[in-house]
């Protein structure tokens, strides 16, 4: 993160009520540094995804804090922006894009998202941004790299502890809590984490829509980029355009019960949804059932841990498995460790024709060979857990509003871990959260009435990241507001990236003709190698409309979309 000379006190003697609610009417405002800075547009350091379009980068300056501007050196937070492609009298405006996290760097996103989805473009300048905190997209040096948390080794489990959530001696608790402790003081240390919070990134956003030019700020945010906009219309209705909701949290709630029922959601996902399809295509490796595919997934845990991975890493894989490259990832490390377990020859070599190319190339990503040549011993050796070091990601979850205690969410441990044991028992020991110190600064209002009009939620049945029941609940707290529920979808993110042509649709009548549709079903899609959708009872009314939507391969552009969103969610 990037710092610049602290402005002159004449020039920092501003309103922060005349910089909150700024509009592109600045005549009466020039003594004011921020809203008056040059946007200067030019290259970005990221590299373009295959199928994107080209975007431009700028870098903004926001004060430290908005409640007090000028009394810390201000900060940079670098948007980007891809074009209308329309005529003048096409353009409806701007959407600014956030991909949800927190931290979440969301400028490689516009790009994306133009990609996917041209005639949004048509209409609208597509606009990406990189949060306070997140650093710049591609950036290398530290600088740009933003706030990570300077963890202590020696304040860590050693690195060979085979940590297992399920083991619950005194031992093996304090040295769970141990690691959110370090990573909860280390970051709470840094001097900037106070001001990495949703109400500071809220007032960026209503800085960037003045130097835009625009009266309306339109949105579209997965994820917590759902509690991210839905806070932003709070705080700034009168600025608040058409507002996209995908992939939902309860922004009229805690942010923390969001995460709270990660084991419930992640639980529901992998029974009812993910062990089933795993049973349908790998049934010589796992069983040919959910309940035999389950037994041997307990076996395989037991196993790798006998190789040398911790149980917790192995639990890891399979916790926010929400986009079809982490499906494929879980997939490859289960099979051919029930292949090792079995003695069967090791390699994925008698997989479904349909996922044999996909297979490969995740394989090939993950662990530099292809699915064939792929061995337990490998998968071991490759290490897949680590500790996150984001602090935007802690500060935002820990910031935003009150904690629990480390002996509540000990509780809860003990509560959800019998009930859902795929998360439930690391869950509560794992949640930096608890050992956060003092209380947020800035109250976060709820969504007022007259904004309602203008929000469409969308949101996946089996969703493992934003629980179905989490965006129902905002929906319900806010009247006025309607959600396009997706039948039997067990992703995270569902616009532009699931290939579901009824949510697209809607989504796109809303934003392009003015028309936002009533509470509504769409029909899923067939999951991976399939051609059809196996029905899941779930919180969804399936509707008489909800007939099998056309199946379909999604394209390698929406695949790493779907995985960004997914991504920067998955590990709490």
């Amino acid at each position: 993160m990037r710092s610049s000379k602290i402005l002159g006190p004449g020039v920092l003697a501003v309103s922060l009520a005349l910089v909150v609610n700024a509009t592109p009417a600045l005549a009466d405002t020039t003594e004011d540094p921020y809203l008056h800075q040059q946007v200067t547009w030019g290259p970005c350091l990221f590299e373009p995804t295959d199928g994107a379009k080209p975007a431009e980068c700028a870098q903004i300056t926001v004060p430290r804090d908005w409640a007090r501007p000028g009394t810390g050196a201000d900060l940079h937070v670098t948007i980007s922006r891809v074009r209308a492609t329309g005529t003048a009298d096409q353009r409806r405006g701007v959407i600014l894009l956030n991909p949800g996290g927190p931290g979440g760097q969301g400028s490689p996103l516009a790009g994306e998202i133009a990609g996917l989805q041209p005639a949004l473009n048509q209409a609208y300048d597509l606009i990406g941004m990189d949060p306070r905190g997140t650093g710049e997209a591609g950036g290398t040096t530290p600088e740009q790299k933003g706030f990570r948390c300077a963890i202590p080794e020696d304040q860590l489990p050693p690195q060979d502890a085979l940590l297992d959530a399920r083991d619950r001696s005194r031992d093996s608790i304090r040295l769970h809590q141990q690691t959110a402790k370090a990573v909860a003081q280390a970051c709470q240390a840094d001097p900037i984490a106070p001001y990495i919070t949703t109400w500071q990134t809220a007032h960026d956003m209503d800085l960037i829509r003045a130097l835009l030019g625009e009266q309306k700020l339109n949105y579209l945010g997965y994820s917590y980029g759902t509690w991210l906009g839905a806070k932003y219309a709070s705080l700034f209705p009168a600025h608040a355009g058409k507002m996209v909701l995908d992939s939902s949290m309860n922004w009229q709630g805690r942010l923390q019960a969001g995460f709270e029922a990660f084991p419930v959601i992640d639980q529901r996902q992998f029974d009812d949804v993910y062990l089933p399809w795993v049973a349908r295509q790998f049934p010589e490796q796992v069983g040919s059932t959910a309940a035999e595919a389950k037994q041997t997934w307990e076996q395989v845990r037991a196993y790798y841990a006998t190789q040398g991975m911790a149980p917790d890493n192995y639990d890891g894989i399979f916790v926010g498995n929400g986009s079809e490259i982490q499906w494929l990832l879980s997939a490859i490390v289960f099979v051919v460790g029930a292949q090792a377990l079995h003695g069967q020859p090791q390699g994925l070599t008698s997989v479904p024709a349909a996922l044999r190319a996909q297979l490969d190339a995740r394989s090939q990503a993950a662990f530099d060979v292809p699915a064939a040549q792929l061995t337990a011993a490998r998968v071991v050796a490759k290490g897949l857990g680590t500790v996150s070091t984001n602090g935007t990601r802690i500060a935002v979850a820990c910031g935003d509003q009150a904690n629990h205690s480390a002996a509540w969410y000990k509780a809860l441990s003990d509560t959800q871990g019998p009930r859902y044991p795929l998360f439930g028992w690391a869950y509560g020991l794992t949640e930096p959260c608890g050992f956060w110190r003092g209380l947020p600064e800035h109250p976060l209002p709820t969504l007022p009435r007259e904004v309602a009009p203008d929000v469409l939620v969308v949101q996946g049945e089996f969703d493992p990241q934003t629980g179905y029941e989490q965006a129902a609940s905002a929906v319900r707290a806010a009247p006025g507001v309607t959600m396009v529920s997706v039948d039997d979808s067990p992703f995270h993110g569902q616009y532009a990236v699931s290939g579901n042509p009824c949510v697209d649709g809607m989504v796109n009548v809303f934003l392009l003709n003015n028309s936002r549709p009533g509470n509504s079903t769409c029909p899923g899609v067939p999951l991976l190698g399939e051609d059809e959708v196996y029905p899941v009872a779930g919180p969804v009314r399936s509707g008489p409309h909800a007939a099998t939507a056309a199946a379909g391969v999604l394209s390698t552009l929406q695949q790493a979309v779907q995985e960004l969103i997914s991504s920067v969610n998955a590990g709490r």
